[in-house]
């Protein structure tokens, strides 16, 4: 049993902590209570979500230019650093589908099989770590995959109408699963490519004028996507629809849990990340349970069991990033503490 100060050394830490779970946990209820009654949206997802990576541009740009003392003006540092600019459009693109393809997953699943199922980014995770770093994963490790794997397979049972017996799979390896695996896969490819940068090009850049880079790209991809869409011309109307409150809450909710996430992973740890990623789902469960009356079924049970397991186990030996002289760097966080949602 960990010692509670070891977990959390500080009140400030323990608050973080709590924030992160309570604001992801307010997200999926959010999104859902915004659904209309088709199970589709009466707004435009793609502002919201261009508007919450413009909110978080602001922040990390008040944030940089208030500590920033010797730095570089915020101008001059994106003149000087303009390379690193360009690259994270890589990883800022895929958080741009991520970020609008969790409006498109949630109008299928409730909140709780959303976040189970958000899961198994782990095991994708693991596969690209031992893919482009090269690490070779434990027996342990590849056994706690394995029922993490489980678990999310068995929620989808839970998700899908099996009360066709012929049509069972169809049903569960369906359009969004492809969906939630494809928005899974940019979180671990983006988290990747993060480290990338944060280790080589970036090593030297203070984090938050990288949180600048990152929102500043992603500001700009999620305005590609509109015009692809070719909706900036009703942007003024559509902004008409964003004054329920759910929305606004959407909008706000979404750049605090970035912010709230850096923090996190600046000054916690992978242990955390597990109680987090275990609170979630069975916090998730029970809001949904009140709030829109969704049944918690055995197969919501068991997955969520199998998942925090899984997930305690692989977190319990995680995989780290080692220099040359085989010491890892402090201030430089794991893969698995990474790749977070945007």
């Amino acid at each position: 049993m960990k010692d509670w100060s070891s977990l959390f050394p500080n009140k400030e830490s323990f608050i973080v902590f709590t924030l992160y779970i309570v604001l992801f946990v307010f997200q999926g209820v959010f999104v859902t209570a915004s659904k209309a009654d088709n199970g589709g949206y009466d707004y435009n997802t793609t502002l919201v979500v261009f508007l919450s990576e413009l909110l978080k541009l602001i922040v990390s740009a008040t944030l940089y230019s208030y500590r920033r003392q010797q730095k570089p003006h915020l101008f001059k540092a994106l003149v000087k650093n303009y390379q690193l600019l360009l690259l994270y459009f890589i990883p800022s693109l895929l958080y741009c589908f991520y970020n609008n393809l969790a409006f498109i997953n949630l109008s299928h699943y409730d909140p709780t099989s959303y976040y189970i199922l958000l899961q198994f980014r782990v095991v994708l995770t693991a596969l690209i770590f031992q893919c482009l770093f090269k690490k070779n994963l434990s027996l342990f490790q590849w056994i706690s995959l394995g029922i993490l794997t489980i678990g999310c397979i068995i929620k989808n049972f839970d998700t899908a109408n099996i009360s066709h017996s012929s049509d069972i799979w169809s049903q569960i390896f369906n359009f969004y699963f492809l969906s939630i695996n494809f928005q899974n896969f940019c979180s671990c490819l983006a988290g990747t490519y993060n480290e990338y940068l944060l280790k080589t090009k970036g090593s030297n850049v203070d984090i938050f004028l990288h949180n600048v880079f990152m929102y500043l790209d992603s500001v700009l991809c999620n305005f590609f996507i509109l015009l692809c869409k070719g909706e900036v011309q009703n942007m003024l109307q559509d902004f008409q629809s964003l004054g329920d409150i759910f929305v606004l809450l959407i909008t706000i909710n979404s750049a605090v849990v970035g912010i709230v996430t850096s923090f996190f992973l600046k000054n916690l740890n992978s242990i955390l990340k597990t109680y987090a990623s275990a609170l979630e789902l069975v916090i998730t469960a029970v809001a949904c349970y009140i709030i829109f009356h969704i049944a918690i079924t055995w197969y919501t049970v068991v997955s969520i069991c199998l998942v925090s397991i899984a997930v305690a186990m692989y977190f319990k030996s995680p995989v780290n990033n080692a220099n040359s002289n085989g010491t890892v760097d402090k201030d430089k966080k794991p893969l698995l503490e990474i790749v977070t949602e945007d």
